[in-house]
């Protein structure tokens, strides 16, 4: 792995590069959106508005040791970007906000966009200026860049939303099969392309045991494990995710990939692990029985160049989701909090 190495892809380049990735049929453009490369610089007086977020998300990580933020900022912005659009929703505060909602639970992260958001406020020249949409889709690309996966670029300009409603958050299970879970996401505006590149993000991050209970002892209610578990592997997993009999009874953490695990490194060794049937959570080993996503995952696991091209357009794309610019939202003086 190359830490040191910064791939600073432009936008024609990502496009051109993943387009000679796989021959499935994939959108090879970003969506259409009024957010502008280097905004910051370019149209505010906080021009160096994405030093000061890299510089605090590079605090954490050399510092602090905590790698662990890349998979908690990833899932924090998926969390935020697939409901209701990339707003930063997902950080307000409130007993019916998104990130109350089941499907959220465990969701980290918080603290990091606390800081960089103080840090920001504290400057003259930035007060009231970056948005907490911005600073959760720069800090997620610096996290990510950090744990080996390329630095891409990302658009800004976003303005953060007023609402927040558990009752919107519509993440589907880690349960589904891939053809629900293509559909989910092009309900949202992405394709076959990004399903198997954005799930390649579970190199990453941990999982509760209850998201794989079924997997291990009851998978479609047969009361066996899921067929297509590797043997070896489901024994281990079942040693460490004890069957749940009884309420009360603990819920472990597992990682969603074990080659990565505790080192967070961003590795294409997730797509090999499907390969041989031993991914963790169903909706990822799912994506061996479609023949887009088959590919896709024959493709990443043979060549990680490859699955970071893919990764760097992905996440532009997700990024760019149903954005507000312009005074369709605000810029919050606090991310948990709306203005006034």
């Amino acid at each position: 792995m190359r830490r040191e190495r910064c791939i600073l892809f432009s936008l024609l380049a990502l496009t051109a590069l993943v387009a000679s990735l796989v021959t499935v049929e994939a959108a090879e453009t970003l969506p259409e959106t009024k957010l502008t490369w280097h905004y910051y610089k370019l149209n505010t007086t906080c021009r160096y508005a994405e030093a000061y977020v890299r510089s605090q998300v590079e605090f954490y990580w050399n510092k602090l040791k905590d790698g662990s933020i890349a998979p908690k900022l990833l899932r924090l912005l998926y969390s935020d970007c697939f409901v209701n659009g990339c707003d930063a929703s997902i950080l307000l505060d409130g007993p019916n906000s998104e990130k109350t909602a089941s499907q959220n639970r465990g969701l980290g992260g918080f603290a990091l966009i606390d800081k960089i958001k103080t840090v920001l406020e504290s400057r003259k020249e930035c007060k009231g200026v970056v948005s907490c949409a911005d600073i959760l889709n720069l800090a997620t690309r610096d996290a990510v860049h950090l744990a080996g996966a390329p630095s891409y670029p990302v658009l800004t300009g976003r303005k953060d939303g007023f609402e927040s409603n558990a009752a919107s958050v519509d993440l589907p299970s880690p349960s589904i099969s891939w053809e629900s879970a293509l559909a989910y996401f092009k309900s949202k505006g992405l394709d076959v392309l990004d399903l198997g590149t954005l799930l390649g993000a579970h190199t990453l991050g941990r999982t509760h045991c209850s998201y794989i209970e079924d997997r291990l002892y009851n998978f479609n209610g047969t009361n066996k494990p899921d067929p297509s578990m590797d043997t070896s592997f489901l024994a281990e997993m079942k040693k460490k995710c004890p069957q749940r009999v009884k309420k009360g009874q603990p819920d472990p953490l597992v990682f969603l990939n074990p080659e990565s695990g505790s080192s967070h490194n961003f590795t294409n060794s997730y797509y090999s692990r499907i390969l041989s049937h031993k991914a963790v959570l169903g909706v990822d080993q799912q994506l061996l029985f479609g023949n887009d996503t088959e590919q896709i995952t024959e493709e990443f696991a043979a060549g990680f160049e490859d699955f970071r091209r893919s990764f760097a357009l992905s996440m532009s794309r997700m990024g760019n989701l149903q954005v507000l610019t312009g005074s369709q939202g605000e810029i919050r003086e606090n991310c948990r909090v709306r203005n006034n």
